[in-house]
């Protein structure tokens, strides 16, 4: 099929039902000719799906003919509906989809921060090409803990939220590199590294790890999850399968601002925990014990109810109404 061609003649028919579909007020004279329409390129959606399908031409149709399906039926779907179906489907099956480049993202960041806290921890002169030995005393006696106590409570919370949010929008738009997310990782490596290591060498590793469990295990799993669906990205360019490279790069990009969307929440929460409950007079087990919950739900919500959504065929990227149908390629 010439696709050239085949525009050229049908253009007329798409551009009228794109005017019908977004008119205020249909005649009764309206309303039957945008049936008719619809009926029209819905047959022109099929004959490109099965003889030639152009992405762009395939995604305009597809569209066009979900528009029009829903200026016919009437229907409109609740907000509260979309927010369900994001959080209860989509984000949880993106998070499952990404699965093992965050593993891999987990990995990197644990081996790094291992690496680091051993190193300063045990090899003073390698403290000091890093912090000077005053420098150290005083992360160690009070400039580490003082750090959670900062100004009032909520401003800190908001300070961290988005601080937070900034290194995961930094995973969406540069995880396609495959670079970035890796960078980051050890960074954030070497920063935890070196914390523990310049706080273990001066006897104060409980106090560390009791300010930095209560919230840290909640932040720290959504800088890695952004990482690895940031790798994903990257991944999905690499060995796209049998989609071409740019459909499956497009499809794994949607999942990915899915992933980032639905991590803002995550962060917001981490943000409390780090803000009211990391300073409070609450018992360290406790506040420990408050963390590793919140940790272990959102572990459950990824990998659990990740895997049901999964399983039922979704990927929290659009529905193919929206962005057509997946072409199949050889090789």
């Amino acid at each position: 099929m010439d696709t050239d061609a085949f525009i050229a003649v049908h253009r007329p028919v798409w551009e009228k039902l794109a005017r019908l579909t977004r008119s205020r007020r249909l005649e009764a004279a309206d309303i039957d000719e945008l049936i008719g329409l619809y009926q029209q390129t819905a047959t022109h959606l099929s004959t490109v799906r099965s003889t030639n399908p152009d992405p762009a031409l395939t995604a305009h149709l597809s569209l066009l003919v979900h528009r029009a399906r829903l200026r016919i039926t009437g229907t409109r779907v609740p907000l509260w509906r979309h927010a369900r179906s994001f959080f209860w489907d989509d984000l949880p099956a993106a998070l499952y989809e990404a699965r093992r480049t965050v593993g891999v993202s987990a990995l990197i960041f644990l081996v790094s921060t291992m690496v680091v806290a051993l190193w300063f921890g045990l090899d003073a002169s390698a403290r000091e090409l890093v912090l000077p030995a005053a420098a150290q005393r005083a992360l160690a006696q009070h400039e580490f803990v003082a750090y959670y106590f900062q100004g009032e409570a909520a401003g800190f919370a908001v300070k961290v939220w988005t601080n937070n949010a900034w290194i995961t929008v930094q995973a969406v738009v540069f995880g396609v590199t495959g670079f970035w997310p890796v960078v980051m990782l050890l960074q954030n490596g070497l920063n935890l590294g070196l914390s523990a290591g310049v706080m273990a060498a001066y006897g104060q590793l409980g106090t560390f790890f009791a300010y930095i469990l209560p919230h840290g295990l909640l932040e720290l799993t959504c800088v890695v999850v952004g990482a690895g669906a940031g790798l994903r990205v990257f991944m999905s360019w690499v060995r796209p399968g049998p989609l071409p490279r740019l459909w499956a790069l497009a499809r794994a990009a949607r999942a990915l601002v899915t992933v980032a969307i639905g991590l803002v929440p995550v962060l917001l929460l981490s943000g409390f925990l780090e803000a009211f409950v990391t300073p409070s007079s609450l018992p360290t087990a406790v506040k420990i014990l408050i963390g590793a919950t919140v940790w272990s739900a959102f572990l459950i919500y990824m990998l659990g109810r990740g895997r049901a959504a999964h399983r039922s065929g979704i990927t929290g990227d659009l529905s193919d109404e929206l962005v057509g149908d997946r072409i199949a390629t050889a090789g």
